[in-house]
């Protein structure tokens, strides 16, 4: 039975479509040799000019028209690499699979559809196929108990005129058939608390198989617990959110003394910075896919020879591509200055063939051995439709973004329509993180002294009002920095945790007043989310930072992190729901999901352990 996709539109779950026939779709690789640019795909189409002030911003670009009826035109930056030029204003963008996103987005948002699928007859050709059990004893007749106390029902429906029949059971527990159970809270605990997995199977005395088994558990409990929650968010109304947006990268443990390479996975995260709630997290790697069978097919079909948005596989990593990748990189240096920083980014970006690609695989770094890694910038572009999904009846959204030039025309491209209705502001937010504590206390007793100033010279100003007046004054005197004359502000008040920072708005529009634009500014900071990286890196001993050595040659390998990208993303999510529903802070002592209004109160560890369902 086909499930609804987020554009409303019946599709089968990735899970089911693989199981049916893990490499279907092959004749799409000729239709692809027939296109100019992709196609749109359930909705989703992002390639068009990605400057706001264009008047082309949003306008797709069309695969048959002529020059005269197309505002773009398709050239090549490089060998498989299509990009857009835009005939209004001279900007060229890298064309990307709208079919690679929308796989993106449905593995992000199967979690969500699955929180609203209820227990039905399991036989697909049963008219009680889609009846959920709760539509009652004209459906569905009670059928006893199963000996581990699970409700069984009898189906009434019929399958091809005849009556059903089938038994089901529907588990009434979450920890129906588990051992153990007794243990599961102070596991739960461990997990998020920094304790080696080696070490909590020494504190609980059992098996290290039997931690693993618990954490994939507690990581199924918390993906049921958040999803009947976070349901409900695409119907809240909500007034304003201000959400940053960040990437961390995790390092993979090689498992093979003779390939002593790591494997580096990234995630992006979105955070609230006013109620610390964090939306999402998510990694570039699906772990559902077979990467033999996938460069197999591809290989069979000539995938790898065309032009990257037009492969049936364009957001994964392919083998070939990778080590290409690997040969190309250049990644650059730090320059010492913020400003320096800043240009050193655009000059990289510029230097790219894709300028929307940050992955740089380095010669000492190797893809998964199991599952596939997905190309970066795509699961940016389906973190970012997801949050459109999930926020859609938030009243104003403002972004403020890594300086990527990826997350940028992600973010552009799902929330388009919300920017040009004003709905929707985003900014860059880039903050030098090298400086000492010395350095950090220099600059703000420094920035301090020049609010102070303001103040004497202006009596009746209180700070911030200070500091809107200077942040007037330092956004009419912004620099222009990179390729494309960015206006970039360097904000005057100086704290330990951001004690140099410079922002850029992206969605300047020319129709702000000044006093409304400075504010803006203001409110620009990614401490939300740096926050809960930090915490990341407290809280799991798996994700915290390896280190290098010099008998590794540089090479990376810690003791406690783990040997799949796969057990990140479950450590991560597990994390995630603890940040958002049982961990207090603050001065009010309330959780994020409290202060989003998600929760009435904390939720304990047990709620999670043993949720079943609304």
């Amino acid at each position: 039975m086909g499930k609804k996709s987020s554009q409303g539109q019946a599709v089968e779950s990735a899970d089911t479509a693989k199981a049916k026939n893990p490499l279907a779709d092959a004749d799409g690789a000729q239709a692809a040799r027939k296109q100019r640019s992709p196609a749109a795909h359930q909705g989703i189409q992002v390639n068009f000019c990605k400057n706001p002030i264009c008047a082309n911003f949003g306008s797709p670009v069309g695969d048959k028209l002529s020059r005269s009826q197309n505002p773009y035109r398709i050239a090549a930056s490089g060998k498989g690499l299509p990009v857009g030029y835009c005939y209004s204003c001279n900007e060229s963008f890298p064309l990307k699979s709208n079919k690679g996103i929308h796989e993106e987005l449905e593995r992000m948002l199967a979690f969500l559809v699955e929180a609203t699928v209820q227990s039905c007859c399991p036989v697909d050709g049963c008219s009680n196929h889609a009846m959920p059990v709760s539509s009652g004893k004209a459906f569905y007749s009670a059928f006893g108990v199963t000996s581990t106390g699970s409700q069984r029902y009898l189906c009434k429906g019929t399958v091809d005129g005849k009556p059903c029949g089938k038994t089901f059971s529907v588990a009434s527990k979450s920890t129906s058939r588990q051992r153990l159970t007794h243990k599961n809270k102070s596991i739960f605990k461990l997990i998020v608390n920094k304790v080696p997995v080696r070490r909590i199977a020494e504190i609980e005395e059992i098996a290290l198989q039997t931690v693993y088994d618990k954490i994939d558990f507690i990581h199924r409990q918390c993906l049921a617990f958040a999803s009947e929650r976070e349901s409900k968010l695409p119907d809240m109304p909500i007034r304003r959110l201000y959400i940053s947006v960040d990437r961390q990268d995790y390092v993979i443990n090689w498992s093979r003394r003779d390939d002593r390479r790591n494997t580096v996975v990234s995630a992006v995260a979105s955070a609230d910075n006013t109620s610390q709630y964090i939306f999402a997290m998510h990694l570039n790697f699906d772990p559902r896919l077979d990467p033999e069978a996938i460069e197999e097919d591809a290989k069979q079909i000539a995938d790898i020879n065309l032009p990257t948005p037009h492969r049936k596989y364009a957001r994964l990593w392919m083998a070939s591509d990778y080590l290409a990748s690997m040969a190309a990189s250049k990644k650059s240096k730090a320059s010492g200055s913020l400003e320096g920083d800043i240009a050193a980014t655009y000059s990289s970006s510029e230097k790219r063939e894709d300028v929307e690609i940050s992955d740089e695989p380095t010669k000492d770094e190797k893809l998964p051995d199991r599952g596939m890694q997905t190309h970066s910038e795509y699961t940016l572009y389906g973190h970012f439709l997801y949050l459109r999904h999930l926020l859609a009846s938030v009243e104003k959204l403002r972004f403020f973004l890594d300086q990527d030039s990826g997350m940028r025309a992600a973010c552009l491209a799902a929330f388009q329509e919300g920017i040009k209705s004003r709905r929707v502001d985003a900014f860059y937010v880039r903050i030098n993180k090298m400086m000492t504590v010395d350095q950090k206390r220099r600059l703000i007793n420094e920035s301090n002294k020049a609010i102070a100033k303001v103040m004497k010279e202006n009596l009746g100003l209180n700070k911030r009002e200070a500091v809107l007046m200077l942040l007037k004054q330092r956004i009419e005197e912004a620099k222009l920095i990179g390729k494309w004359k960015d206006r970039w502000v360097f904000h005057p008040l100086a704290t330990m945790n951001e004690p140099e920072k410079a922002l850029c708005h992206l969605t300047d529009l020319g129709d702000l007043e000044p006093d409304h634009a400075a504010w803006l500014y203001n409110r620009a900071s990614l401490h939300g989310v740096d926050s809960y990286f930090n915490r990341v890196r407290r809280r799991q001993s798996l994700l915290e930072r390896g280190i290098s050595s010099q008998s590794n040659t540089g090479r990376v390998w810690s003791g406690y992190a783990p040997y799949s990208p796969n057990q990140v993303q479950k450590l991560l999510d597990i994390l995630r729901v603890v940040q958002n529903y049982v961990l207090k802070g603050g001065k009010d002592k309330k959780t994020p999901a409290m202060r989003l209004g998600l929760a009435k109160g904390p939720v304990k560890y047990e709620d999670i352990l043993y949720f079943t369902g609304p």
